[in-house]
């Protein structure tokens, strides 16, 4: 690769020198042969690829082999008026075209040169530069799909990276393309000057120099000149034509001979009235032979293809399901039946139009903002959404599964809007009543007519979609440690690793396993707390992990090394009232404790656990008529514990240690939880 480099530069290089240095007659006819060679090989190649990019130096090709022409008809000027004499190419293709007349042989090459010029030419131009138009007003729009693509989780990054770059690169193509398109046109030009030149000038050296008569003059400088312009003007009509077809070539699953033969003969029917109406032509005045011989081919070709088509059609379908059969026997076909998607919305009918962009749905761009706010606020990767209408449900109502098993589900009005009072709006709206679904809030139904009055009461007032995409983002935070799996927390690890790589080697998996790291993180996720700062995480794990290797005491460390973010998460006002656990109930829960190969639980006495919880209880409810949240503070050996007893009651109580509230904190305890 190295030395064929360097060859393409010396041969660069060695097109600029022949402009100015001359060179023998016999390489000349070389280079002239290896011109036209050149042409037929990109010809050729560029009917065989299937899409553009496949061929992304065509520009530059079309920059050299423009100076590789000209510097070849300098030369050959060069011969033909000094010498009068350009080699046997040249000579060749001036007698086989003019024929022995002159005037014949011109006409035919300025045909030629006018139909490379005016015809492809021109054409392949204007085509380059209108897809370089369109292909850059359509990079926004591509750049949004695959932006749709990668958060809906349809591809990876690897794989949005490729499209990107492919994207970039088709609109560099077709730029590249509409200005390399100037060097055919401006060549034939250059040729048809140069052509010019070469007879007049050969005509004043002939005459005036050469001695010879203005008719032996005409006859050697006119064959002379022809046959130069023929031997640079075919490869320039060869590389126009391949220009059109690269710029005309939409991409698709074969070449442009296989594209042709397939779409222009696929149907019989055409065959078959085009061989009637070529019959009918031959019956006029016009030649009958052979419209007739072309009528019957066509008659030939359509009867063939029908009668294949007809026995495709008697047996694709005996085939098909046979082979569906077959296919259902196979023992391995029952495995993608045993696949559990992770998270899926079903709904009945009546909500389908929120899920279809062309009636003006946007709920599936409401799940692509649901997967990015899920990666800012919880640092998880958001397994891609299924999206499902199910008839057994009832027209306006919808139900969220996680791995299979529905979690919540709700009713929405279609054409209505909730209202909610937030606790600020005095006037009363009419409306049917209901029930939000998220956070199990009281609302009404309204229309559209009663919006605006309930907005200016300072109500509320969210649409269909947004019902549907809040109450999922909450289910989706409330069982993120669910959907967090080992292949995720690989995912993410390798995320940390582009940047942070001397951490990843050192924890994973010398000190702990990705099972291990897994278990931390869905412990911190049950509770609520974000695992985006997954850095301090692993950086707190392989702090400690060669102390203990308990993912329950890992969990305590990594929560007191995102202590800053706790604080800053639960505790909004200060001083901040909080409820504490009494210094004997903590010593009581860490004598309880039994340790077991399976982990470490708790084992108080039926009576004292009985009044813990009903101590608890009313604490809570202390708390809450005062119009706070509750939140329990205990000290940092307990509080994993603590929590556990504290499931009995509600699995949303705020358990936090005092490590893990920031010193400069203001705390208020205002009640204590005891067993007495």
């Amino acid at each position: 690769m190295k030395q064929g480099d360097i060859l393409v530069v010396l041969a660069i290089i060695g097109i600029v020198v022949i402009i100015v240095i001359p060179i023998p007659l016999g390489l000349l006819d070389v280079l002239l042969s290896f011109n036209i060679s050149l042409a037929l090989l990109i010809l050729v190649l560029a009917m065989y690829i299937r899409e553009a990019l496949e061929f992304s130096v065509f520009p530059s090709i079309l920059l050299v082999t423009t100076l590789f022409r000209l510097s070849l008809n300098i030369t050959t000027t060069r011969y033909i008026l000094s010498q009068g004499d350009a080699g046997s190419v040249i000579d060749t293709f001036g007698n086989f075209v003019m024929q022995g007349n002159a005037i014949v042989g011109f006409i035919v090459f300025v045909i030629i040169v006018l139909v490379q010029f005016l015809v492809i030419t021109k054409g392949a131009e204007r085509v380059a530069e209108v897809a370089a138009r369109f292909t850059l007003d359509a990079m926004p729009g591509k750049q949004m799909a695959i932006d749709a693509d990668l958060n809906t989780g349809l591809i990876d990054d690897t794989e949005a990276r490729e499209r990107r770059k492919k994207i970039q690169q088709e609109a560099d193509f077709y730029g590249a393309m509409d200005g390399a398109s100037k060097f055919v046109k401006n060549d034939a030009i250059a040729g048809i000057l140069i052509t010019l030149i070469n007879i007049m000038a050969g005509l004043v050296i002939g005459v005036a120099m050469g001695g010879l008569s203005f008719g032996e003059a005409i006859q050697k400088y006119t064959l002379l000149t022809v046959g130069d312009g023929l031997v640079s003007q075919i490869p320039a009509l060869l590389i126009s034509t391949a220009t059109g077809i690269i710029v005309t070539r939409a991409a698709s699953e074969g070449n442009l001979g296989s594209d042709l033969l397939r779409q222009l003969f696929r149907q019989p029917t055409v065959m078959l009235i085009l061989s009637g109406v070529l019959f009918l032509f031959g019956m006029t005045p016009l030649p009958t032979f052979p419209f007739l011989v072309i009528s019957f081919a066509f008659l030939f070709m359509g009867l063939t293809l029908r009668r294949e088509l007809k026995q495709i059609e008697t047996t694709e379908p005996t085939d098909m399901i046979q082979e569906e059969i077959e296919e259902k026997r196979k023992p391995e076909n029952v495995m993608p039946l045993l696949n559990v998607d992770p998270i899926e919305l079903e709904f009945g009918y009546g909500i389908l139009p929120l899920a279809d962009a062309s009636q003006g749905g946007d709920l599936f761009d409401r799940l692509v903002m649901i997967r990015r706010q899920c990666a800012l606020e919880m640092g998880i990767i958001v397994p891609m959404i299924r999206l499902r209408d199910n008839i057994q449900l009832e027209p306006n109502q919808y139900i969220i599964k996680i791995r299979g098993i529905e979690i919540a589900s709700g009713d929405i009005m279609f054409d209505h809007y909730m209202a909610m009072n937030p606790g600020t709006a005095d006037e009363s709206i009419e409306g049917i009543e209901t029930i939000e679904p998220a956070f199990g809030l009281p609302a009404k139904w309204i229309n559209e007519q009663e919006r605006e009055k309930a907005e200016m009461a300072g109500y509320t007032v969210v649409d269909p979609p947004s019902i549907i995409a809040t109450h999922l983002t909450e289910i989706i935070k409330k069982h993120a440690h669910e959907l967090l799996g080992r292949q995720d927390v690989k995912k993410l690890i390798d995320n940390v690793k582009e940047e942070n790589g001397a951490l990843v080697d050192e924890l994973v998996p010398n000190q702990l396993s990705l099972g291990e790291v897994q278990k931390v993180l869905v412990n911190l996720l049950k509770e609520g707390i974000s695992i985006r700062d997954l850095v301090t995480i692993l950086e707190t794990l392989a702090d400690y992990a060669v102390i203990t290797r308990d993912t329950d005491m890992l969990t305590e460390y990594v929560r007191q090394g995102l202590s800053r973010a706790i604080t800053r998460q639960f505790i909004t006002t200060q001083p901040f009232r909080v409820i504490v656990l009494d210094k004997s109930l903590e010593q009581a829960i860490m004598s309880s404790l039994k340790q077991t190969e399976s982990g470490t639980y708790v084992n108080l006495e039926p009576d004292l656990m009985q009044r813990l919880l009903n101590s608890l209880s009313r604490q809570v409810q202390k708390l809450i008529s005062m119009g706070e949240q509750p939140v329990i503070l205990t000290a940092p050996v307990v509080r994993i514990y603590f929590k556990r007893i504290s499931e009995q009651i509600s699995t949303d109580l705020i358990i936090l240690s005092y490590n893990e509230i920031d010193p400069s904190v203001e705390i208020e305890s205002i009640g204590v939880v005891s067993a007495a």
